[in-house]
C-alpha cells in the first residue's frame, strides 16, 4: 500500500484525503465489504476499549492476578477529582484511561491490543481524554482509530511494535505516536503535521527499553503507557501549533528499528534486565515462579 509515511502524506495531500479515509478505503477493498461494515468492525474495537476503561475506573477496579498490580486507576481518578493536578485535570484523566486499560489486561480482562496488549492504554488514554474535553463524537472517534491504524501499518512495516524486538519504544512509542498523529487530524492538522507529531512522539521515548518483572505485562508496563497517553498529547500539539521535526519522520522510525535491534536480549521483554534485574524486581519473580527462577543480573 505505502511503503513510508512521506507515501502516505504525498499521496493524502494530493488526493485531498485524511488518512483514516484512506485507510477505511484499504479496508474495504482487501476485505471486500461496504463501509458500514468497516465502521461496524472498528466500533467494536471502540466499545472494547471503552469497556476496559469503564471497568477499571468504577467500583473498586481490578487487581491482577499476582496482586501486584491494580486499583491504581481509582486511586488516580479520586485524585483528580478532589485535587487540582499538577499537570492539569485533562491530563491526569488521560493517565486514568491509559491505567485503567492496561490493568485490565493485566487482570485477564478483554483490551484492544493497540498496538500490542502491553500498550493497549495509550490510545484509550487520549482518545477518551479527548471525547470528554473537546466533545468528540463517535464519527471522529471512529475515525481517530483508523486514522492511528493507518500509520501504525507503517511503523510495523518498516520497524517493530514489539518489545520483543525493539523495546517497550516500539510498543508505547508506536502507540504514543500513532495517537499523536490521529490527534492532529481530528483537530483539523496537515498529513504533514501528523507525520511531524508521530517523528516528536517516537523521538521522545526513542531507546525506551522492555524490562517487565517477572516477566509479566505489569511493572512496569501499566505506568509506561499514562507517560504514552501524555507523550502523545503533547506532541500532538506540539505539531499543530506548527513545531516540526528537524529529523524526517521515516528517518525517525528508521532510527527506532536500528536502536531497538541494538539492545541487549536482556532489555527485550525476556523479564532479565533493568527494572526486572533490580533486587526488588527479583524477589517479586522468585515469589511468583519460585527461587530457580531467579536471575543474578543485577549490578
Amino acid at each position: 500500500m505505502f511503503d513510508t509515511m512521506k507515501e502516505l502524506i504525498e499521496y493524502a495531500e494530493q488526493n485531498d484525503k485524511s488518512f483514516s479515509e484512506i485507510m477505511i478505503e484499504h479496508e474495504m477493498e482487501t476485505r471486500g465489504i461496504s463501509r458500514d461494515e468497516v465502521f461496524e468492525m472498528m466500533q467494536h474495537n471502540l466499545d472494547t476499549m471503552r469497556n476496559a476503561v469503564e471497568k477499571g475506573t468504577t467500583g473498586e477496579g481490578v487487581k491482577s492476578v499476582t496482586g501486584y498490580t491494580g486499583q491504581d486507576a481509582i486511586k488516580v481518578h479520586q485524585y483528580n477529582q478532589n485535587n487540582k493536578a499538577l499537570s492539569g485535570y485533562d491530563m491526569i484523566s488521560a493517565v486514568e484511561g491509559a491505567i485503567a486499560t492496561n490493568e485490565v489486561n493485566a487482570a485477564m480482562g478483554i483490551i484492544c491490543a493497540t498496538p500490542t496488549a502491553g500498550s493497549s492504554g495509550t490510545i484509550p488514554g487520549v482518545l477518551f481524554k479527548l471525547e470528554k474535553s473537546h466533545d468528540l463524537d463517535n464519527d471522529q472517534m471512529i475515525k481517530f482509530l483508523f486514522s492511528a491504524s493507518m500509520c501504525g501499518m507503517i511503523i510495523a512495516n518498516n520497524a517493530s511494535v514489539a518489545g520483543a524486538t525493539g523495546g517497550c519504544q516500539a510498543e508505547v512509542g508506536t502507540a504514543s505516536a500513532i495517537a499523536a498523529a490521529a490527534a492532529v487530524e481530528t483537530f483539523g492538522g496537515t498529513p504533514s503535521q501528523s507525520g511531524h507529531a508521530i517523528a516528536i512522539s517516537l523521538s521522545n521515548l526513542l531507546g525506551l527499553v522492555c524490562d517487565p518483572v517477572a516477566g509479566l505485562v505489569e511493572i512496569p508496563c501499566v505506568m509506561r503507557n499514562a507517560i504514552g497517553s501524555g507523550n502523545g498529547l503533547i506532541s500532538a500539539d506540539l505539531a499543530l501549533a506548527g513545531v516540526e521535526s528537524r529529523i524526517p519522520v521515516d528517518e525517525v522510525i528508521m532510527a527506532m528499528d536500528k536502536v531497538g535491534r541494538n539492545l541487549p536480549a536482556s532489555l527485550r521483554e525476556t523479564g532479565i534486565g533493568g527494572l526486572a534485574g533490580t533486587p526488588t524486581g527479583q524477589a517479586i519473580k522468585e515469589k511468583i515462579f519460585g527461587e530457580s527462577n531467579k536471575n543474578e543480573v543485577f549490578s
